[in-house]
C-alpha cells in the first residue's frame, strides 16, 4: 500500500477560493488524479468538517453530490481524518495543508506532487526568483514540483524584463501546442475572458486574415469576483481605482481587463490588429458576456460580408472542434443558461450577430508618409473604402463551466507528459 501511494498520480492545488474550490470539484469528478493535495495556508473553521462543509455546498452550482451524480445521489464526502488532514471526496483522497503560504515552503516533494495549480492570483510574475519576499510562482519548483500552472495571466512587474524561456501562456484549443514539456516549467492558463475572446477572434483571423481586420474592440460584461466588495469600504493606502471598493451588489462598475495583452501571447496575429478591451462588472454570481466589434475591409469584388457569413464561420468552426470548446447557438440565451456548461470557452449567440457596411472616406493628401510622386499621379486624392462593422456576442461561464473545466484539461495534458 505504501508503494502504491508513493507512485499515485497526485495534483497540488495552492489556494482555496472560487477557482481552487471548483478545481477540486472538477478533479474529484474527473478522477484522473489519485490524490489531491490542497494548500489553504491557514486554519479554517474549527475542524476539518468545516472545510468539508465549504466543499460540498456552493451558492452558484448547488450541492457537490448533485452536481456530480444528479438528484438521486448520496453524500460523496466521507472518511474525514483530522489527524492527517484528509478526506475522501467521490473516491479521491484530498489532503489539506494549513501551515504555510509561501510556495517554497510547501514541501510538494514530500507529498510526491509534480504538478501544482496555483489559484491564489498572488504569484503571477514568472521572472521572480523562488526566494522573492512574500513568495513567487517559481517557489513551487523549489518546493519539489516540476510544473506550476497559474490560473491567471502572467504579470511582469518590471516591464523591461522579457518573458523567461521556461514560461508560456496557453489557451486550450488555441495554442496549447505551444507548451513544450522539455522547456516550460511555468504555465499561465490565461484568464476566463482571454479564453473566450481567443475562441471568438481566431475563427475570424483564419477566415479573413489579420490584414483584412482593420480594428477590433471588446467589452466584457463580467460577473462579480471574490476581490470585489459586498458593501462599500474604505480604499487601502495608495489605491487609485475607487470603484473597486464600491458594493458589487448595488452597482454596475467600470473596470479594466488585461485580455488584450494576454490575447497577443496566444494569438500572435493580434499584433497586426488595433485592439481595445474594456470591462464592466455586474451584480451576478457567474455567467459573463463578450461583445466583440470588428471592422473588416470589404473586397471590391466577391461576396459581401454579412451576418450569414459571420455566423457560418462560427457554425463551421464549432462543428470542426473535436473538443467542443466553441459552441454556436441560434437560441435566445440569457446568462443563467450557460452556467456550468462543460468546456464551453465561448457560446456564440448567433441570433444577435449584426453587420453594417459603409464607405470610409480617406483624403490621401493627409495620409502621413505617402510618396508625393504617387499622390501627384492620382486624378483624385479622396478615395472611399467599403468597411463592414460586425458585432458578435459570446457567452462564457467565468467560473466552473468554461474556465475551471478548461484549466482541468490543461492540467491533465501537462501531467500526462510527465509519465
Amino acid at each position: 500500500m505504501e508503494q502504491n501511494a508513493k507512485n499515485a498520480v497526485k495534483l497540488g492545488i495552492n489556494g482555496f477560493g472560487r477557482i481552487g474550490k471548483l478545481t477540486v470539484w472538477h478533479h474529484v469528478g474527473r478522477g484522473h488524479f489519485d490524490e489531491l493535495v490542497v494548500n489553504i495556508g491557514r486554519q479554517a473553521g474549527i475542524s476539518l468538517s468545516d472545510i468539508a462543509h465549504y466543499i460540498e455546498r456552493d451558492s452558484t452550482y448547488g450541492n457537490l453530490q448533485m452536481y456530480l451524480h444528479g438528484y438521486q445521489s448520496t453524500a460523496v464526502i466521507r472518511d474525514i481524518n483530522e489527524t492527517d488532514g484528509s478526506m475522501i471526496i467521490n473516491g479521491v483522497k484530498v489532503t489539506f495543508l494549513r501551515s504555510y503560504r509561501n510556495p517554497r515552503d510547501l514541501r510538494w516533494k514530500d507529498h510526491n506532487v509534480k504538478v501544482v495549480v496555483d489559484t491564489t492570483g498572488q504569484f503571477l510574475d514568472p521572472t521572480q526568483s523562488a526566494d522573492q519576499p512574500g513568495g513567487s510562482l517559481r517557489g513551487h519548483l523549489e518546493a519539489g514540483a516540476e510544473k506550476a500552472i497559474a490560473s491567471a495571466p502572467f504579470k511582469i512587474k518590471d516591464k523591461g524584463r522579457p518573458m523567461p524561456d521556461d514560461a508560456v501562456t496557453t489557451v486550450m484549443g488555441i495554442n496549447d501546442n505551444a507548451y513544450d514539456p522539455r522547456r516550460h516549467k511555468l504555465i499561465s492558463n490565461a484568464s476566463c475572458t482571454t479564453t473566450c475572446l481567443a475562441h471568438m477572434m481566431k475563427p475570424l483571423i483564419q477566415a479573413f486574415g489579420p490584414k483584412k481586420i482593420l480594428s477590433a474592440s471588446m467589452a466584457t460584461v463580467h460577473a462579480a469576483t471574490g476581490t470585489q466588495a459586498v458593501l462599500d469600504r474604505l480604499p487601502k493606502a495608495g489605491a487609485t481605482d475607487l470603484r473597486k471598493t464600491r458594493s458589487i451588489m448595488n452597482n454596475i462598475i467600470l473596470t479594466s481587463t488585461g485580455a488584450a495583452s494576454a490575447l497577443r501571447l496566444v494569438i500572435p496575429e493580434m499584433e497586426q490588429i488595433g485592439f481595445i478591451a474594456e470591462s464592466v462588472r455586474i451584480p451576478t454570481a457567474t455567467g459573463s458576456l463578450i461583445i466583440l466589434v470588428v471592422n473588416l475591409q470589404e473586397e471590391l469584388f466577391g461576396g459581401a460580408i454579412r451576418r450569414e457569413m459571420i455566423n457560418g464561420i462560427y457554425r463551421q468552426t464549432a462543428q470542426d472542434d473535436p473538443r467542443g470548446y466553441l459552441i454556436y447557438s441560434d437560441k435566445q440565451n440569457v446568462s443563467a443558461d450557460i452556467i456550468g456548461l462543460p468546456r464551453a470557452a465561448a457560446i456564440i449567440e448567433g441570433h444577435e450577430t449584426h453587420t453594417r457596411t459603409a464607405d470610409v472616406t480617406i483624403d490621401l493628401a493627409k495620409v502621413p508618409g505617402l510618396d508625393k510622386a504617387i499622390l501627384g499621379s492620382l486624378t483624385e486624392s479622396v478615395i472611399k473604402i467599403p468597411v463592414t462593422q460586425t458585432v458578435i456576442y459570446g457567452w462564457y461561464d467565468n467560473e466552473m463551466g468554461s474556465y475551471v473545466n478548461m484549466l482541468g484539461d490543461r492540467t491533465v495534458s501537462i501531467a500526462e507528459h510527465l509519465k
